[in-house]
């Protein structure tokens, strides 16, 4: 029976971040996933959802990066989650502008916000936005071309960090690999989550099923799904934003969003049945579920190993492995300039991420839920 749990926890263990994406690699593409798209001669109406609590501070700046944009005719709504500072004040002072608030008048999260919004919207296409995110001036015209193709139901940008002199941060290894991983999700049966800081959807797709208990940036993606769309990535579409301000709060973040998907998922298991949502079902299964069952894995794992040390040489290098491994992470830890070294920094991170993971599920199980959330300060 040990045995039986170690490979299982080993497979575990290695089955999201390794062996899913083979098994993506290894699958055909959807039809029209490679094709290129060009503008319609006849643009569709948008709608830019901006949602913000309390942004008194950095509400008027984004807004003019929004008047910016260079798609004509952009209706701009500012979705005001029960907002208590100057914020509506300020939005207000843009309507002249055609800046329009929605508010809601009790506060009730993020997602019931920005339903206010779609309810005033008129367009055809709505992108949502934070107010943490800069949009370039040409981000709408690229997005909007993805709708072209028919069978695309949601487009997500792809995240730009920008330190605090103004520079873009370089890609790291773990960007990129999930950037990578996107893309082999978009080009099978569709993202499982877009980035919830700004991307865009068909009316349809908002108009129906839209919790305001699960992230938008999940619903999105299955309600594409529901339709027999799928949610995309769109690798010339950035969105940029300040890493948060205060780097200690990043741990509590990452605990925050992964609370959020646990009850999106808790909320619509259906999503797991494959006979109705086909491949999508094995995308949430791997990128998700699999996911957040890794750090309980990795316990499985080492314990199973310490008490199979005596038994094979296999269980005595697993053993050994592991060992060397969480011993670079408490040097990490000790000391982090060794973290600025890619061999101390990729097993710290993911050992970070998957306590992370294992905090917020035992969260979650004693019943806390992230409905109502406070932008983090960047």
């Amino acid at each position: 029976m040990l045995k039986g749990l170690f490979w299982i926890s080993v497979f575990g263990v290695l089955f999201s971040y390794f062996l899913y994406p083979l098994v993506l690699l290894l699958s055909p593409r959807r039809v029209g996933a490679a094709e290129k798209h060009s503008l319609p001669a006849a643009r569709p109406r948008v709608s830019l959802i901006v949602t913000a609590h309390n942004e008194e501070s950095r509400i008027r700046e984004k807004i003019e990066n929004c008047l910016k944009l260079t798609f004509p005719d952009l209706e701009l709504i500012i979705a005001s989650d029960a907002s208590t500072d100057g914020t509506d004040e300020i939005v207000e002072g843009y309507k002249s502008k055609g800046v329009v608030l929605a508010r809601a008048d009790e506060r009730k999260g993020k997602e019931f916000a920005q339903l206010q919004a779609i309810r005033k919207s008129s367009g055809e296409i709505l992108v949502f936005s934070d107010v943490a995110t800069s949009i370039p001036e040409d981000a709408i015209e690229k997005m909007v071309r993805y709708f072209d193709d028919p069978s695309v139901g949601a487009v997500s940008s792809e995240d730009r960090f920008v330190s605090r002199d103004g520079s873009v941060v370089g890609e790291g290894a773990y960007v990129r690999y999930e950037m990578w991983l996107r893309g082999l999700e978009s080009q099978r049966a569709g993202l499982v989550g877009l980035s919830g800081s700004f991307f865009a959807a068909r009316r349809e797709v908002c108009d129906s099923n839209w919790d305001i208990c699960s992230p938008s940036d999940f619903n999105t993606a299955l309600n594409s799904a529901r339709k027999g769309l799928v949610a995309v990535t769109a690798p010339d579409v950035l969105g940029y934003y300040h890493d948060v301000a205060d780097s200690s709060k990043e741990y509590q973040r990452k605990i925050r969003t992964i609370i959020r998907g646990l009850t999106a998922l808790s909320r619509h298991l259906e999503v797991l049945n494959p006979f109705r949502f086909g491949w999508f079902s094995f995308q949430v299964f791997g990128h998700k579920l699999m996911r957040w069952a890794v750090p309980w894995f990795q316990v499985v794992l080492f314990f199973t190993s310490v008490l199979l040390a005596g038994h094979g040489v296999i269980y005595k290098l697993a053993l050994l492995i592991q060992i060397l491994f969480y011993g670079v992470v408490i040097a990490g830890h000790v000391k982090p300039v060794l973290r600025e070294r890619t061999v101390f920094k990729i097993p710290y991170f993911f050992v970070q991420v998957n306590l992370a993971i294992a905090r917020a599920t035992i969260d979650f199980l004693k019943g806390r839920r992230m409905t109502v959330w406070t932008p983090s300060k960047r």
